[in-house]
């Protein structure tokens, strides 16, 4: 609207300066005149290539209404606990369907990484893992194994990395002898290096297996951010999602 009033109100500037001019003034009168038409000319070709742009603009989405909005957030906060207790595959299939009626959506909208998370459950899990160096624990681990695998993607320069991946040794230490393998992956991003990995892992008394993959994990187990983890049971990835979701009553339940 207020492109249009600019619009018309150069219009009418111009046809009341060509007028005054018409009527014959001063020579010094003349050439003010003059300028200013021609920046009135200028002023109007500029508006017309706004409008003109305005125009070329696609269609902004129409917002959902309050009450789509509050039945989004019940079903996707619905579909997280669903993830958060372990029952992944039927978080899938509600996700599909949350997808199909709530798209246009905040919810909706927010729901991307949830997404590409889910979408790799029940693939099955890698036979190429792209390994290139272990740091320790290659002899203890078998990555094809039937038993469950919590698999944790991980730099040295991602200071949430630097919290969970600790953590996760208690983990390792309470359920390694009752059938969980627990296997740490860098891709050594950025500018982290060996030595970078090989201190963290000694300061911290990391002693489950660590190894560098060459992105070809990170990719088949959709990770866009990190930390994230999965796990691998049966030869299947049951579950993905973030390290700090995990509970003891879903390693039980993987168990």
């Amino acid at each position: 609207m207020s492109g249009n009033r600019n619009a018309w109100g150069a219009v009418f500037a111009l046809a009341l300066a060509t007028a005054a001019l018409s009527c014959g003034a001063s020579n010094a009168a003349d050439e003010d005149l003059v300028k200013q038409v021609q920046a009135l000319t200028q002023r109007i070709e500029a508006l017309e290539r706004e409008v003109t742009a305005l125009k070329s603009r696609p269609a902004a989405v129409p917002q959902a209404n309050a009450q789509l909005e509050q039945e989004a957030q019940t079903a996707l906060a619905e579909i997280n606990r669903l993830v958060e207790t372990g029952s992944v595959l039927e978080a899938k299939g509600k996700l599909g369907e949350f997808q199909t009626k709530y798209a246009a959506t905040r919810a909706g909208q927010s729901a991307g990484r949830l997404v590409q998370e889910l979408a790799v459950v029940g693939k099955e899990s890698p036979k190429d893992w792209g390994i290139e160096k272990w740091f320790q624990g290659e002899q203890a681990i078998n990555l094809n194994a039937k038993g469950a695998t919590l698999v944790v993607f991980w730099e040295t320069w991602c200071p949430h990395c630097r919290r969970e991946v600790p953590k996760l040794q208690q983990v390792y230490d309470t359920y390694k002898t009752k059938g969980l393998q627990l296997v740490g992956l860098t891709k050594l991003s950025k500018s982290s290096t060996e030595q970078d990995v090989t201190s963290f892992i000694s300061e911290n008394k990391v002693s489950y297996p660590m190894a560098k993959e060459n992105g070809q994990s990170s990719s088949y187990f959709a990770v866009s951010g990190i930390p994230a983890a999965a796990v691998v049971k049966g030869g299947q990835i049951v579950w993905r999602g973030h390290p700090g979701r995990i509970t003891d009553e879903m390693i039980k339940g993987w168990l």
